[in-house]
């Protein structure tokens, strides 16, 4: 049996903690494994009137999970204004990062599910790291390239590989070397997390059509095609450049288990407009297993009752079914 889950609950004046509630709500109708959340518990008090049950370790989790939402309080008592994040809100979500990847790190959590931060407001406390991401990746002593975040739905996965960067940034990011990083860290990953033996891999093209042959654009040729053919030779099924906006329908979907895009909005308007309330990002690499619902603080409706819990719950299952799924393969 795995251990709870670690939800850290992210900007507690963000839908966070009321998604992570929504999520212990409905439990049952989707049989979700035992969590907890990690946070400030005035955060669900003040956008949810059901039963919570503060823990002091995670091993109270399982105990009280059938009864009321587990939560595992970090710092000082927080005074949240639903909808208005200030300095105490973001120190409540980078405490709650820490304290859930280090129990998941140190084998007290099964795994850790990161609720949504801002990180305009994280940034003016001093976080460095460009997102949860990374920040995950370097507490597991794990290097940026090694570590890859896909965003998962039930019909697509999809990897930038370049994230958060300016466009005009990419071209002189895209090497065969970071190509290659992430493919591999992908192929592994869809095995270890998904059970996929021989993941299949698609490649989108920088450029319109994926360069013409060259005409527009010669990244295809240059880096992304000497990429593909190293792959094949490591024995990773990999194929494309394919022009990028004819990867995505039906039919194209069903040729492949994970699309690796060269840049960040490639990868993620498909993936939004086809699972807005039930995309996960999944970091792969990592010796932990992390997941994240696919979507912002939502600082608009914290606090109205509003939110979709949809990708939360997806975000748990995925969790606790990589989880299950590495422990069987280790036993």
């Amino acid at each position: 049996m795995i251990r709870p889950l670690a939800i850290s609950m992210g900007d507690s004046a963000g839908v966070g903690p009321e998604i992570t509630a929504k999520a212990w709500k409905a439990r049952e109708l989707h049989s979700l494994a035992p969590f907890f959340a990690v946070g400030c518990p005035d955060a669900v008090t003040r956008v949810w009137d059901g039963p919570i049950a503060r823990i002091t370790n995670p091993d109270e989790a399982a105990d009280v999970f059938d009864r009321a939402l587990p939560v595992l309080a970090v710092g000082d008592t927080c005074q949240v204004t639903p909808g208005s994040p200030d300095e105490a809100s973001a120190k409540a979500a980078l405490q709650s990062l820490e304290l859930a990847v280090g129990l998941s790190n140190a084998g007290a959590a099964g795994g850790v599910v990161t609720g949504p931060v801002s990180k305009v407001q994280l940034y003016k406390i001093g976080f460095t790291h460009p997102g949860q991401t990374e920040f995950v990746a370097e507490r597991c002593g794990i290097s940026p390239e090694n570590a890859v975040m896909m965003l998962a739905g039930p019909t697509l996965r999809v990897v930038p590989i370049t994230v958060h960067e300016p466009l005009a940034r990419v071209p002189e990011l895209l090497t065969i070397e970071l190509v290659l990083a992430k493919a591999r860290v992908t192929a592994r990953g869809l095995l270890r997390n998904f059970g996929i033996e021989r993941p299949r891999l698609a490649f989108a093209g920088l450029n319109p059509h994926a360069g013409e042959s060259g005409e527009i654009g010669r990244e295809e040729i240059d880096v992304l095609q000497p990429a593909i053919a190293q792959l094949r030779e490591e024995g990773i099924d990999a194929i494309g450049p394919f022009a990028a906006d004819a990867m995505f329908h039906p039919r194209a979907r069903a040729g492949y288990d994970a699309a690796l895009c060269p840049t960040h909005d490639q990868a993620l308007i498909p993936i939004k407009t086809l699972h807005f309330d039930e995309g996960v990002n999944i970091t792969l690499g990592l010796p932990i297993v992390r997941t994240s619902p696919d979507h912002g603080t939502a600082f608009g409706i914290a606090g109205k009752d509003e939110a979709n819990p949809g990708a939360m719950i997806a975000a748990i299952k995925m969790a606790a079914s990589a989880v299950q799924r590495r422990a069987e393969a280790a036993a």
